[in-house]
């Protein structure tokens, strides 16, 4: 069955300036490769292959969802974060934007505890906090707050993902040792000043730029919604029958 994939275009890229690497001096040679040449001291990726190699990127992402995986989308920069939420709650997946907590993926059962432990808070003040005095209640909406930050993207994951998918992989190093070591695959956006070890699908593309982070969110949160609605295909459900069909957007072209 051949599943679509969303569409973008070398000019999307160019808008979004993607294309816009770090000044040469603080570059990566190990991104050599994908490093078209410079302007004004400042590296340009070659288009002609992050094209191809998001589109890859994004077949993996929709190949993972239609097989029932989960995908984690992990991006702690300040401008990284709330796109990063946005697009993994857009495709019911899931994220983790506050910073990276060790152990998220080789100690999945502290952090699990952890989980519960909010969702027992949730559910204690919920209900009131019957019992508490005002001190007790005050920690334990500052205790629910710390963990809603950390974990709340990460609440309903039930184990570790499938995928993940990481913005600025500097930023982001543990993140890429956990998953090395549980052989989990990684999709990333590499800008000329990292490195691309350890990651298995790499998007070379600035990591900066807002346009840029919110381009690539859009693009993996509408692929994993292409592998949802094939997977929903597979198991039989009539698409055209559910009370709400699921969104299928172009991206607007600015």
């Amino acid at each position: 069955m051949d599943m679509a994939l969303p569409e973008f275009t070398m000019r999307q890229l160019l808008e979004a300036g993607v294309h816009y690497g770090h000044q040469t001096q603080r570059w990566n040679p190990k991104m050599g490769e994908y490093i078209y040449g410079d302007r004004n001291g400042i590296h340009i990726l070659d288009l002609t292959q992050t094209v191809p190699m998001l589109d890859q990127a994004l077949k993996v992402v929709r190949d993972t969802v239609a097989k029932g995986g989960r995908i984690l989308f992990v991006g702690t920069k300040r401008q990284a974060q709330k796109p990063i939420a946005e697009a993994a709650e857009r495709c019911a997946q899931f994220y983790m934007n506050h910073r990276w907590l060790g152990g998220t993926l080789t100690n999945w059962k502290t952090i699990s505890a952890s989980i519960q432990r909010l969702k027992q808070i949730d559910e204690q003040l919920a209900a009131g906090a019957e019992g508490l005095t005002k001190k007790e209640r005050l920690g334990m909406e500052r205790d629910q707050a710390k963990l809603q930050a950390s974990l709340g993207g990460i609440r309903e994951m039930g184990g570790v993902p499938d995928l993940i998918f990481i913005i600025d992989v500097g930023k982001e190093d543990l993140a890429i040792l956990e998953a090395k070591k549980l052989g989990i695959p990684v999709v990333a956006v590499v800008d000329t000043n990292c490195s691309p070890k350890g990651v298995d699908y790499v998007i070379p593309g600035n990591d900066d730029a807002s346009r840029a982070i919110a381009l690539y969110c859009e693009l993996i949160a509408r692929a994993a919604l292409d592998g949802m609605s094939a997977q929903m295909g597979a198991a039989g459900v009539d698409l055209g029958a559910l009370d709400e069909a699921p969104a299928e957007e172009a991206i607007e072209e600015a």
